[in-house]
């Protein structure tokens, strides 16, 4: 009997957890089947204290090619013309997306290929992304009469707004180079150096105290949004908490003996 594939595969059973998107037929397409796989891993590593970083990854030509039109297309034959299942879709997904800045591990984004709509969103949702030279990045949405409104969200904080707006509206394609530039990704590497570049860069954020890495994720994020004295009072009280803790008072001790640290936690 021939064994169905699972459409999310998890690798690495160390402090680098892998995600890899197994739909390379429908260009990784974020499906309900995929949104739920993604979503269920995402909570689960939530909670796995051993994995201190997280690679995520697609399968054959593509990274992601956003939602699947076919199944929203089916959608449409509801009752009231697809309306509750679209929201309900949308709202899975932008749950999911959140997830991702929710995890106490940075998450990479491995991106070749294409990366367009709500991959596109994937990719500007991830803390750290790492793509290959040739890959493409659009929300291309308008280009078929869908804005894309809520890769929108994700890419307006990642880019310069009127670039964003640009990309938008035109529908057009950025390079690689062009998304590097831009902050979109931090860095472009050859193709057949991507997986062992991103998986160099998760192993670097392992050997660091998860703690330290969890608290500084969280503060990250929370400081954006607030204005330049409230990220200075917030940042300060985060900053005192961190040095309470024991292997905060390891690390500095160890570095001012000139040795490895003896940390404990994860």
């Amino acid at each position: 009997m021939e064994s169905k594939m699972a459409i999310l595969e998890r690798r690495g059973t160390g402090a680098v957890a892998h995600l890899h998107m197994n739909a390379p037929e429908r260009l990784n397409a974020l499906s309900d089947e995929m949104i739920a796989a993604l979503q269920s891993q995402f909570l689960e590593l939530r909670e796995t204290a051993s994995v201190r970083a997280i690679i995520l990854s697609g399968a054959g030509k593509a990274f992601c090619a956003g939602h699947d039109l076919k199944q929203m297309t089916s959608g449409r034959q509801n009752a009231d013309g697809g309306k509750a299942y679209f929201k309900d879709l949308f709202d899975r997904c932008a749950t999911m997306m959140q997830s991702i800045r929710a995890l106490p591990q940075p998450v990479i984004a491995q991106v070749h290929g294409i990366a367009t709509a709500a991959g596109c969103q994937m990719v500007a949702s991830c803390d750290l992304a790492v793509a290959a030279q040739g890959t493409r990045f659009g929300v291309n949405g308008v280009n078929i009469g869908l804005f894309c409104s809520t890769p929108m969200v994700a890419l307006s904080r990642n880019i310069p707004r009127k670039q964003a707006f640009e990309m938008l509206t035109t529908g057009e394609f950025i390079d690689a180079d062009r998304a590097e530039h831009l902050g979109l990704i931090n860095r472009v590497v050859a193709a057949d150096t991507l997986a062992s570049e991103t998986q160099d860069m998760a192993e670097i954020i392992a050997t660091k105290l998860g703690a330290a890495v969890k608290i500084g994720k969280s503060a990250f994020y929370e400081q954006i949004d607030m204005s330049l004295a409230e990220a200075y009072d917030f940042t300060g009280d985060v900053m005192v908490e961190n040095m309470l803790y024991r292997d905060t008072k390891e690390g500095i001790a160890a570095f001012l003996d000139k040795r490895p640290p003896d940390w404990t936690q994860d």
